[in-house]
């Protein structure tokens, strides 16, 4: 499989600017794998595939407002600062992208907020846009965390050109987040209403949850024609024992196991063992799904429409068959679905 099998027109006005407006009413296109059937449906209509004891697996990652904006020392410039991951909790050191890159250098001193009282430095180039920088802040650790929380705002993926609202802190997040370390939405998830969550645990469905915190690396472009060169970020996982019982019980009754997004599949798919059973898991993943490709865990998944040449449509294409996966793109399009981390979702089967 080379990068160009996975080029397509995308009309701009596809791109989702917005969410739905109720979680659960956006579209879902069903897509049965063994057939090539294809329906058109409602995402809260998902419960009607779902039976007693069939699992959902869900991210639990929680994004955190990890887009900043200062100004640089003596100059004023506005500098846009993407906070990527701490990598020293005692020192404020952190992985950050930066905006205009080409005016930050090694000893800048960046300054937030009205009242300045929070300063960075430059302290080392990782990238062209890449920077370590050390935060000076007056004041303990959880304060320190609660200003950068406090000065950040939600971190829009950049195709949405409008100004972040405040109701994007909300609907840019899954209802069920709980651990915080995302720079982007597991955004399979954003569907899911509480009333449906409801609905499908009365119906009998499990959950199991694990925890991928997305970093940019999900969205970097794939820049190499053989796919097997493209070498993915690290992301951090953790699978824990409950989680594993659930999915492996599952897979022993023959259910239904369905992954709640692309970074839920990757998850699931750097913990398995020799014999295909799910294992706990501490650390990070760099695993790259392109066809062709043997899934050993989940046998259906829910995901959004992704953009051309992304690595996750790289993923759906291994999962579902690419032939399959070019006539629902195309369907997609016709039907007007709306694409990206606030467009509509998919559900394979």
């Amino acid at each position: 499989m080379k990068l160009s099998n996975f080029n397509f027109e995308l009309p701009k006005e596809l791109l989702a600017e917005y969410p739905a407006e109720n979680r659960d009413e956006s579209k879902l296109m069903v897509i049965h794998r063994e057939t090539g059937k294809i329906e058109h449906k409602m995402f809260k209509d998902l419960i009607n595939y779902f039976d007693e004891g069939d699992v959902m697996v869900l991210n639990n990652t929680k994004v955190f407002p990890a887009r900043l904006f200062g100004n640089k020392e003596k100059t004023g410039a506005r500098i846009e600062v993407f906070l990527l991951r701490e990598l020293n909790e005692e020192q404020r050191l952190w992985d950050v992208l930066v905006d205009p890159a080409r005016k930050i250098r090694i000893g800048n001193k960046l300054y937030f907020g009205d009242d300045e009282d929070l300063v960075a430095e430059v302290i080392d180039n990782t990238t062209s846009r890449g920077r370590t920088l050390r935060f000076l802040y007056d004041g303990s650790y959880t304060d320190f965390r609660r200003k950068l929380r406090q000065l950040g705002e939600t971190p829009l993926p950049k195709y949405i050109k409008r100004e972040v609202m405040p109701e994007d802190e909300e609907r840019y997040q899954t209802i069920y987040a709980k651990h915080e370390g995302a720079v982007a939405a597991p955004t399979a998830g954003l569907h899911f209403s509480k009333h449906l969550l409801k609905r499908l645990e009365i119906k009998g469905i499990d959950f199991a949850e694990v925890t991928l915190h997305i970093g940019l690396g999900t969205f970097n472009p794939v820049e190499v024609e053989d796919l097997s060169k493209h070498k993915m970020d690290s992301e951090e996982l953790t699978i824990e024992e409950k989680a594993t019982e659930i999915v492996n019980n599952a897979k022993k009754n023959k259910k239904r196991i369905c992954a709640v997004g692309t970074t839920v599949m990757r998850g699931l798919e750097s913990a398995v063992s020799s014999d295909h059973q799910l294992n706990t898991f501490e650390g990070w993943t760099n695993k790259f799904i392109f066809p062709p490709y043997d899934f050993s865990i989940a046998n259906c998944m829910v995901t959004n429409f992704h953009l051309p040449k992304s690595t996750l449509l790289m993923m759906i294409s291994a999962f579902m068959g690419h032939d399959l996966m070019k006539k629902a793109y195309k369907q997609a399009i016709l039907e007007q679905y709306r694409f990206y981390s606030y467009g509509d979702a998919m559900l394979i089967l």
